[in-house]
């Protein structure tokens, strides 16, 4: 730390050059900020979704419905725990584009498949007991400014064009980073209740194993048993499921890392040329440096840490504004279920701005290092 000081009067004496190098370095780290959180929004499913729970649609699309009595079937399967149903309701509050995926569940099954939603007891009997009830996640809730006891209004363009009103009986969470917060459930008895068309029939059945071991078993067993039959059925792990929807969105890991690559080697390139023009424009001073005693590895680790300093600066800076990007929640508008910036990618894009400042200094550092001072004396 006692030669900050002459670091920082060495990168002050061009104050526009490296402001702006250090303004390539934030806007390069926002931009890795920013596709990082586009690749977790679309793989934070699959990193969460679990390989002990199986998803079962109808083989011909997920959109083709599946009869309600196909649970009790899949509930005798040795090594089946729990059988949970869902349906896709559609909602639209209000306005068309406030979407939030929206779902008719089994009050009871559904909390046996997924505990990690969690919901205080007393908001969860209420929902039991209300037939109108709906649980909604405290994203969305924070979105519309919801409230439990809120009487909420939505229309269901595939059921037809009537209203239907729902009391907010509880609100989820769910602890783990990039979890799904935006859902809301409503009760599949109501739906069926109401519904004029495909009365008794369930999008799809999420089972709950009792161990991860018995996936390939159960899976096989759930789509033999109804091999043949007018509703043919596919079975996956959730896992499987979520990387699949994933892989028809496009490659987008490769897209990611596709532009950050060329990014980083577009920053290291002006970056190296920076440092090159700073040892050029003080190579009388290095000599001098040299002459007075300062030894090779000196001169070497001060070229260095200036490029390091210019690079961690700037990737904090861009980092830092990646971060507070997303702390004003999904620009989306519900489209990507999770937004925002993991400690993890945060370490990973300073990693990467070090490195970058390392390899942009080292030739210029090592040419500096080399440097003779009787011929860069004589230059002067």
């Amino acid at each position: 730390m006692k030669f900050l000081p002459l670091i920082l009067a060495n990168l002050s004496r061009k104050k526009l050059r490296t402001t702006l190098t250090i303004g390539s370095f934030a806007v390069a780290l926002f931009l890795f900020g920013f596709l990082a959180v586009i690749h977790g929004a679309f793989n934070g499913g699959v990193d969460l979704a679990g390989i002990d729970r199986l998803m079962v649609i109808n083989k011909v699309s997920i959109i083709q419905t599946l009869p309600r009595s196909y649970g009790d079937r899949i509930q005798r399967i040795p090594g089946v725990k729990y059988v949970a149903i869902q349906s896709w309701f559609g909602g639209i509050y209000q306005d068309p584009k406030n979407f939030f995926p929206s779902f008719a569940i089994d009050p009871v099954t559904e909390h046996q498949v997924f505990p990690e939603f969690a919901v205080p007891d007393d908001q969860w009997n209420a929902f039991l007991a209300d037939r109108e009830g709906a649980i909604v996640g405290a994203r969305t809730a924070k979105r519309f400014g919801w409230k439990v006891g809120d009487r909420v209004p939505l229309k269901a363009p595939i059921y037809g064009s009537g209203t239907w009103e729902f009391n907010i009986r509880g609100i989820y969470n769910d602890p783990r980073e990039g979890a799904d917060l935006t859902q809301f459930w409503l009760r599949y008895d109501y739906l069926d209740e109401r519904r004029t068309v495909g009365k008794g029939d369930v999008g799809w059945y999420a089972v709950k194993l009792d161990s991860p071991d018995d996936a390939v078993r159960v899976v096989k067993t759930i789509d033999e048993g109804f091999a043949n039959s007018p509703y043919e059925t596919k079975t996956e792990t959730m896992q499987a499921m979520a990387a699949s929807w994933v892989k028809q969105a496009g490659n987008i890991e490769f897209l990611i890392l596709a532009i950050g690559g060329i990014v980083f080697f577009t920053l290291l390139l002006v970056t190296g040329n920076t440092m090159a023009l700073a040892v050029r424009e003080r190579m009388g001073e290095l000599a001098v440096m040299k002459a007075v005693g300062f030894s090779d590895r000196f001169v070497l680790f001060i070229v260095l840490a200036e490029s390091v300093l210019i690079a961690v600066v700037g990737g904090a800076i861009g980092l830092g504004f990646s971060k507070l990007f997303t702390l004003s929640g999904d620009p989306t508008g519900g489209v990507l279920q999770s937004f925002f910036l993991s400690g993890s990618a945060i370490l990973l894009g300073m990693l990467a701005a070090f490195a970058v400042g390392i390899l942009a200094g080292i030739l210029p550092a090592s040419s500096a290092m080399r440097l003779r001072v009787v011929d860069a004396l004589r230059r002067i």
